[in-house]
This record gives structure tokens, sequence and C-alpha cells, in this order.
């Protein structure tokens, strides 16, 4: 039974009491007979529309349904949504916070992916991070694998990008808010306008990025994604080698050659822990934001390695 379609399903659920978006090639309803899904969780930002060329190239290739489920919070929820159900329980839950990312991609799961449905998690950046937690956390998670790409796993706050980051993301959050308020005030258009320049040095820009800069730049979308990523710096540090050595076999990592999110060094140090491990560096000279350019590209390498 061939469900291959080209057009995505958009619908907004509310998960763990926070409005989430998700994006959906292939049937939007799993049945008996759907024995493989595909779920993408993103980096941060967790904008599902970063994906949607990636996501349409994996479906066409691999012919399963392929579905990805935005962070909590990382959307621009329809007028007739708030960002959460109940604003004390959000609260007390830090549904936007890294611990409630995770429950958050749980509670999905647990809810509209039918048991006997076997996963293939494709993973982004901290995606990969919630990947190894999600596995952890519930055992019976039917994994068939897990596509670990470009992944920020450990010592997150000590490398090139996180040195910069960590001040402006931490100390300095409350002062990143504003201009971030800001954006959200102007027009579409604007916006557009403003993520094309600011993306100008991207020769082969795909068309899906500038629609999710501006639906990152809505209402409280940046700034859900600056706190998390906030705690992003003080979380992630030690690599969960229990984790990966209990499910060793299932697990792909693909390390990006010149990432200032996870240097060399650290595929060289994975390398040698776990010698027998599937650890890939990329000779292809993709960027750790690799959606913005190659999406199509680390699809048909994820199908490859799938199949």
């Amino acid at each position: 039974m061939d469900n291959r379609t080209n057009d995505p399903q958009r619908k907004f659920i509310y998960c763990s009491g926070a409005v989430t978006e998700l994006l959906q090639f292939g049937p939007s309803r799993l049945l008996s007979e759907h024995k493989v899904l595909f779920l993408i969780i993103p980096g941060n930002p967790g904008v599902v529309g970063f994906y949607e060329t990636f996501m349409q190239m994996l479906h066409s290739l691999s012919g399963h349904p392929v579905w990805a489920v935005s962070h909590a919070g990382h959307c621009a929820p329809p007028d007739s949504m708030d960002m959460v159900e109940d604003a004390s329980a959000a609260e007390r839950d830090d549904v936007f916070g890294l611990n409630g990312q995770i429950e958050q991609k749980l509670d999905f799961v647990r809810k509209h992916v039918p048991r006997e449905t076997g996963l293939v998690l494709v993973g982004h950046s901290i995606g990969c991070y919630i990947i190894l937690e999600m596995m952890k956390r519930d055992p019976e998670l039917k994994v068939l694998k897990a596509v670990l790409l470009f992944p920020t796993i450990e010592r997150m706050a000590q490398t090139p990008q996180g040195k910069v980051m960590t001040p402006v993301l931490c100390q300095m959050r409350y002062l990143a808010y504003l201009p971030v308020f800001l954006l959200s005030l102007l027009p579409d258009s604007l916006r557009a306008l403003l993520a094309r320049l600011a993306l100008s040095g991207v020769s082969s820009l795909d068309g899906c990025i500038v629609p999710a800069c501006v639906e990152l730049l809505s209402g409280d979308c940046a700034a859900n994604a600056i706190y998390m990523g906030g705690q992003e710096m003080k979380k992630v540090v030690e690599r969960d080698n229990k984790t990966i050595k209990k499910h060793l076999d299932k697990l792909i990592f693909y390390y990006g050659a010149t990432d200032h999110w996870c240097p060399v060094s650290y595929f060289h140090d994975i390398k040698q822990d776990f010698p027998h491990a599937d650890v890939i560096l990329c000779e292809k000279g993709f960027r750790h934001a690799f959606v913005l350019d190659a999406g199509r590209q680390v699809a048909k390498m994820v199908v490859d390695w799938i199949r």
C-alpha cells in the first residue's frame, strides 16, 4: 500500500498541556498496516517547518509515513488556541524547559503512535539528546533505529559555539527577549525580508526556511527557544554512555567535520569509547543547520543507512 504524498498535513495539538505543531507526510493517523514511522525530533529552534524538504525526501524515498513533532511552544498556534492549556500546570511542569520537552515527546508517542508501530527516530542537534532520554525513560518504546544527526549530546557549553552562546542564553536571556518581542510585532512580509537578509550568505537556501523563520519570529516562539537553549547549556554535560551502550545496535551517529556545536574531537572521543558503534564523520561539508541547504542530500543518506 503506497501512501506517498508530496503535500504535508499540518495540525496543532496539545501535548503535555503545551501547544505543539505536527507536520506529516503520508497518513495523518496510523493504522495496523503502518509498521514503520519515521519520527523527526528537531533541533532548537524546534519549528517543524525547517524540516519540510528533508521530510518530503525521506517520505518519497522510503514510502513510510514521516512525521515531525515541534518542541512545546516552538510554533505559532492558531487564534483559537493558547500557548498552554493550563498556565499554572505549565509553570509547575516547566513544559518549555529541556525536561519538559522530553516528556512532551514521550506524551506524543504514547497518545498518537500505536505500540505495534516500529519507530525510526531521526534527531537533529539537541533532538539527539532528547531521543537518548526517550529511550532511557521508556524502555518499551519500539525503536527500530535512531539516527542522530550533528548530535549535541555532551559538553555543550564547552564547544566553540557554546562558549559564545552560554552568556547570551543564560546571563543575558532577558535582554535577548526584547529584540525578539519587537520582531514579533512586525508584519509577516517584513519578517520574511529580514530572514532573507540574515540568510543571504547561504547560496542555495531551501524554500521552506523563510516561512519557518517567519513562524519562529512570531509570538512567544523565539522566547521559548531561547529559554530552552539556556537549559541546554547547563544540563547537557556528560554523554550518557550507559544508554548508548544499551542501545548501541540501534544507533547511528553522524558528526559534522566543521561543526561548532560538536567539534571533531567529540567524534574521536565517542569512536574511541565505542569502537564498534556506527559513528560517521561527514565528508560532504554539510553545516550543523543542514536543513538550510542540504535537506535532500541528508535524507538520501539516512534512507541508505536504514536500508
